[in-house]
């Protein structure tokens, strides 16, 4: 019994260490294949620190600075990007610990090929308030009032684009507040919230089971929802729109048979899988930008 409390207390500790950031003025985080393994010992140890991201960098085109506040007080800050005579506009939501200033390589593209861009940082991300991330649950609020900004901005069609976090919090917002957008593109998300703490537990060569299930249980609990039924791959089911999804085969994030049962679980009967063969988990557009652009032109179309 004793065995068993302790286990179920360094779990619950792990969890709230993952999920709650501190300020460190914009501190850049190593990865856990990043760190020595002395590194690794200590934050199996005492848990990993991670600090909120930092937005340091802005856009070099005409910009506008927009405040969404969610339902718990928090003020989100998304940067509007218009184009002249736009077909339409492209929403970017970035990934677990990063922030609307990764996401210009992929936004300038969206522009260049004729699309209003709405970059938002994540609540806990970037110039967002909060300290709290829910790997995506919660941050499908963040996706909706993102849309409803743009429906309010413009009436034109309105295309999702998300990558690993911020691709779940798209599927899991389209269904629970009935967005309709034209099209939606997605990267690299997990199929289970426990599937991703399981890509944590490899990084580290930690067994995943039954820790990443003890992890996701008290994570879950400590946020306020149930943890393992949080489920993009469940969302997918829900998703008609057509739907454009990439994947680093060299991804250690994400893995092969994740992305086949999120894949073959879209309800679209317009859906494509195009697989990057030299690209892990990553902005495909920065590792091979002709090819992305040339899918992302063809799919828009």
């Amino acid at each position: 019994m004793s065995l068993l409390l302790l286990i179920n207390f360094i779990a619950a500790f792990h969890a709230w260490k993952f999920t709650h950031f501190y300020d460190d003025g914009g501190r850049k985080n190593k990865l856990p294949e990043q760190m020595s393994v002395s590194e690794k010992v200590q934050m199996i140890l005492f848990g990993v620190r991670i600090a909120k991201s930092a937005t340091t960098t802005h856009p070099t085109v005409p910009y506008e600075t927009v405040i969404l506040h969610t339902s718990d007080h928090l003020r989100l800050e998304g940067w509007w990007i218009p184009v002249r005579k736009p077909l339409g506009t492209v929403i970017l939501f970035h990934g677990y610990n990063g922030n609307k200033g990764t996401l210009f390589p992929e936004a300038d593209r969206f522009r260049a090929l004729g699309y209003n861009t709405f970059l938002v940082d994540f609540r806990a991300h970037g110039n967002s308030e909060g300290l709290t991330c829910t790997i995506g649950y919660r941050e499908a609020e963040d996706v909706k009032l993102a849309w409803d900004y743009v429906q309010h901005k413009s009436k034109q069609p309105v295309v999702l684009w998300g990558v690993s976090m911020g691709a779940a919090a798209i599927m899991k917002a389209i269904p629970e507040y009935q967005l309709t957008p034209q099209k939606i593109i997605l990267q690299c998300p997990f199929a289970t919230l426990t599937d991703a703490v399981k890509s944590r537990m490899r990084a580290v060569h930690i067994p995943p089971v039954p820790l990443s299930q003890l992890l996701t249980f008290w994570g879950g609990l400590e946020l306020g929802f149930r943890g393992a039924a949080f489920k993009p791959m469940a969302y997918a089911r829900q998703l008609h729109m057509p739907v454009l999804y990439f994947y680093g085969k060299e991804d250690i994030r994400v893995t092969a048979q994740e992305t086949q049962a999120v894949f073959s679980n879209l309800a679209s009967k317009q859906k494509k899988l195009h697989i990057f063969p030299h690209a892990g988990h990553q902005s495909f557009c920065g590792k091979d930008a002709p090819v992305w652009m040339r899918e992302v032109t063809t799919f828009l179309q």
